[in-house]
């Protein structure tokens, strides 16, 4: 076996190392006073009971899941349930690890942005940064670990390489992913009912701030912040860290290429040292843009990782390799290409969903006129979003494809998350600054307080929409990576469009992303109404809540979101991983391809106009309530708000689903190719 799969090894251990140093430094930040304490304690206490009655149900659906697959590949089935169980369990610690940080740096932050700016940015870039680290981290140990282990039983001739890679590895990033859409789901679920129910009543109807301590919604929608936009972030992006790695380790085994299929792994591993190294050019002065500080963090990895990438590349790979149609130096070219069409979808997020950029600024515009045309500029913009990403992805597939075969198109997703270190931590400050302002203002802390976090707040609204941009984009490298192994696998010669038992897998695989978002939408809106209403009541009811003389019922909001998010968690996630199956065996190999093809190409596209949509809704907002249009209080920021909450379930709850969605629906199929019908 190659010593130098010790090397990712070792940097997944740096990086969980560095993360618990973090967790150490924040801990010994300035908490601030009882009050602010006491009111992150409830968050935390909120959040973390969530996540212990969501990990529960996960379990034993878990348990079912591995058991029928230790049935699914004869003499391999029991090795790839294990491998599932790590994947799973690791994409959960994984988002445990991450909100742990966040509720401790939320009040720190907080406190932090009374000194300055400055402070409060360190503060929360670092809790994010804890997240990310551990995420890459726990990833590339479990996914390395597997594969030494594998390979020491197995051995490392071609066929058992093959076997590896296609059938156990699988298993890894199936229990990854399946984690992954429930967590999302139901984080997600949490947190915009809470959300929804807090402004619609709080801000619109009764006039009061966001996150004034009289709303009973505001702690649910602060503990919606951790369980959804950091716990589920967090095993979302693991998932597609795992997925982006071990697309390209498939193919590679197709080729029977051994040190193609190490590859992709000494690659991640030099991004999570790159991520680490990265993080301490996240800087600012008093009064500066955070903005161009986290982008210099995202770039600066992204340059160390190509830097030292090509050396590697050049001395590491096979000169030629596919019976000599592709050389090392196309590998190379595959790298750049994920790295560059990431970073400029990035630009591309950003200029459609920043504050104060032309699409926001229109929407805010749009919002002097009412709640409608506010809507309608938001789905226009989140419409228009879709198309230059696009077309960086088709640009990026086709030079990854012509320069290195398949196998470039799985390594350039790799390149596109190889920073996912970096990336994740830029994401994760966001919901930690959001947390902040909240607490801000139940604290009462002085006015230029808010002031600072609203400003990292619309900021982070910006990271965010860029790391969904990312963890799309490598959605559809990856997809098309495990297609071509489970076409392989399933012995497909090609997908012929003209055949009607391909049309049918085409068009319900197209229909499936829509479906899937009913649900969830229709969840959220489920759960808003019952927030909704027990906000009204205790307004109504409770004599001394909107006076500010009695504390509203923070408890009774908690657990509406939590009862709903769980209940409403399970017919999303199930499907996706049952009607691969289904399709597989009654329709055979051929429709469920054309399933998988129908998915992908459906889900990218509402993926993407539900992020940038949401972005762009939730920062016109933002755009108003720094003066524009009357400020806040004026019909225009409360059409903006409407809006914002209109866009709250695409970009933080059905959006993120859908590149789950598409690799998990994949990676069933390529876990059960060998076993049905053609």
């Amino acid at each position: 076996m190659d010593w130098l799969l010790y090397l990712p090894l070792a940097a997944g251990v740096v990086s969980l190392v560095y993360a618990f140093g973090k967790t150490a430094w924040i801990t010994k930040q300035d908490p601030g006073g009882d009050t602010l304490q006491e009111i992150s304690a409830a968050i935390r206490e909120g959040a973390m009971a969530f996540l212990k009655r969501e990990y529960k149900i996960l379990a034993l659906i878990g348990a079912c899941i591995a058991v029928i697959l230790a049935f699914t590949e004869k003499g391999a089935g029991q090795l790839v349930s294990v491998a599932f169980v790590v994947g799973a369990l690791f994409s959960g610690l994984a988002g445990f690890i991450g909100m742990n940080a966040a509720t401790k740096a939320n009040s720190r932050t907080a406190h932090g942005a009374e000194k300055g700016l400055v402070t409060a940015l360190n503060i929360a870039f670092t809790g994010g940064s804890v997240m990310g680290l551990s995420v890459v981290g726990l990833a590339i140990i479990g996914l390395t670990g597997l594969t030494i282990i594998f390979t020491r039983i197995f051995g490392e001739d071609p066929e058992a390489m093959n076997k590896i890679v296609l059938t156990i590895i699988s298993g890894y990033s199936l229990g990854a992913s399946s984690v992954a859409l429930f967590a999302r789901v139901g984080g997600g679920i949490f947190t915009k009912a809470a959300d929804v129910g807090a402004d619609l009543v709080g801000k619109v109807e009764a006039g009061i701030p966001e996150d004034d301590p009289r709303n009973p919604a505001t702690i649910a929608d602060n503990v919606g912040d951790n369980v959804g936009d950091v716990a589920g972030l967090g095993s979302d992006l693991c998932e597609s860290y795992i997925g982006s790695i071990i697309g390209a380790m498939v193919l590679a085994g197709e080729m029977h290429e051994l040190k193609l299929v190490y590859l992709p792994l000494l690659i991640a591993g030099v991004g999570v040292v790159a991520s680490i190294i990265s993080t301490f050019f996240v800087r600012t002065k008093e009064g500066g843009d955070p903005q161009k500080a986290l982008n210099l963090g995202t770039m600066g990895a992204a340059l160390l990782t190509l830097i030292a990438t090509v050396p590697l590349v050049l001395w590491y790979a096979p000169k030629l390799f596919n019976d000599g149609m592709y050389s090392s130096y196309g590998i190379i070219i595959a790298i750049f290409a994920g790295l560059a069409s990431g970073v400029l979808i990035g630009m591309a997020t950003e200029y459609y969903t920043a504050d104060g950029k032309k699409p926001v600024a229109g929407i805010a515009r749009q919002s002097s006129t009412g709640p409608a045309t506010n809507i309608i500029a938001g789905i226009e913009v989140g419409m228009l979003a879709t198309g230059i990403p696009v077309l960086l992805l088709v640009a990026a597939i086709f030079v990854a494809h012509y320069f290195a075969g398949l196998y470039g198109i799985g390594i350039a997703a790799l390149g596109m998350l190889a920073t996912t270190g970096i990336q994740l931590a830029v994401d994760a400050y966001g919901p930690i600054a959001d947390n902040a302002g909240g607490l801000a203002e139940m604290a009462k802390l002085p006015a230029q307080v808010r002031e600072r976090t609203d400003k990292l707040d619309a900021v982070g609204n910006t990271t965010a929409a860029i790391g969904k941009g990312f963890a799309i984009g490598s959605a559809a490298f990856t997809a098309l990576a495990l297609f071509v192994a489970f076409k392989e696998k399933a012995g497909i010669e090609v997908i012929d469009v003209t055949d009607a038992t391909v049309v049918v897998g085409l068009l319900v695989g197209g229909m499936l992303p829509y479906v899937f978002s009913s649900f969830i939408m229709g969840a959220v809106g489920r759960a808003a109404f019952k927030m909704i209403e027990e906000v009204r009541r205790q307004f109504r009811e409770i004599k001394g809540v909107l006076e500010g003389t009695v504390k509203p019922d923070h408890v009774a909001c908690v657990d509406i979101a939590t009862q709903a998010a769980l209940k409403e968690m399970i017919i999303p996630g199930v499907s996706a991983v049952v009607i691969p199956i289904i399709v597989g065996y009654l329709g055979g190999a051929e429709m469920l391809g054309g399933l998988l093809v129908g998915v992908t190409v459906s889900a990218i596209m509402l993926a993407l106009f539900m992020a940038n949509a949401g972005g762009a809704w939730d920062n016109a907002k933002k755009f108003i309530e720094g003066g524009a249009y009357g400020g806040k209080g004026s019909d225009a920021h409360k059409a903006a708000v409407i809006g914002d909450t209109v866009g709250d379930p695409f970009k933080d709850t059905a959006g993120p689903a859908m590149d789950i969605i598409i690799k998990l629906m994949s990676v069933v199929s390529l876990v059960i190719a060998a076993n049905i019908p053609h």
